[in-house]
C-alpha cells in the first residue's frame, strides 16, 4: 500500500522533490490558487506552518489552474505572488492537475486514500489532505474549511 513518501513532485523552483523527505512528519497537502475567493487561506496555512513546523508539521501547496482558471500564472509568478502577498515560506510545488487525465500521481493517491462528496474528484481550490506520520491520509477537508479549524486534528496527528 502506497504512502506519501513513495511519490515525488517538482518544486515551484523546478527541482525534483522526493516526498520521502517529509517521512515521519505530519503533512498538510493543499491545492492552491492565486485568484480564488479562498486565496486568503494562504495566511492561515502559513500560520499553521510557523506554529507547528518545529513539532513536525509540513504544509505543501500545489497550485492548480483547473477551477475557474484561478491560477493562470507561471510557477515563478505564483511563487512571487504567494511570497509577496502572504509571506509564504512553506514548500510550494509546480502547478499540477488534480483531476482528469493529467492528474499528478500524488493527487491520484490522495483521492484514492480519502474520497470526498464527489467520490474521488477534487471539487475546488484549497481542498486539504492531512497525512499522518505513517504516510497515510487521515483527513480530507473541504475548500471552505479555514486552516485554523484543522488545529485539533493536526495536534492529534502530531501527538500520535
Amino acid at each position: 500500500m502506497a504512502v506519501l513518501g513513495d511519490f515525488t513532485a517538482t518544486t515551484i523552483d523546478g527541482v525534483e522533490q522526493p516526498l520521502s523527505d517529509f517521512a515521519g512528519q505530519v503533512v498538510l497537502v493543499v491545492n492552491t490558487a492565486s485568484e480564488c475567493g479562498f486565496t486568503p487561506q494562504f495566511a492561515g496555512l502559513q500560520e499553521l506552518w510557523e506554529t507547528y513546523r518545529d513539532r513536525g508539521l509540513t504544509v505543501v501547496g500545489f497550485p492548480c489552474n483547473q477551477f475557474g482558471e484561478q491560477d493562470p500564472g507561471t510557477d515563478d509568478e505564483i511563487g512571487a505572488f504567494c511570497q509577496k502577498n502572504y509571506g509564504v515560506t512553506f514548500p510550494m510545488m509546480a502547478k499540477v492537475d488534480v483531476n482528469g487525465a493529467d492528474t499528478h500521481p500524488v493527487w491520484e493517491w490522495l483521492k484514492a486514500e480519502k474520497g470526498g462528496l464527489l467520490g474521488d474528484r477534487i471539487k475546488w481550490n484549497f481542498t486539504k489532505f492531512l497525512v499522518g506520520r505513517d504516510g497515510h491520509v487521515i483527513g480530507r477537508y473541504a475548500p471552505q474549511a479555514e486552516p485554523a479549524t484543522l488545529v485539533g486534528d493536526i495536534e492529534k496527528a502530531l501527538a500520535a
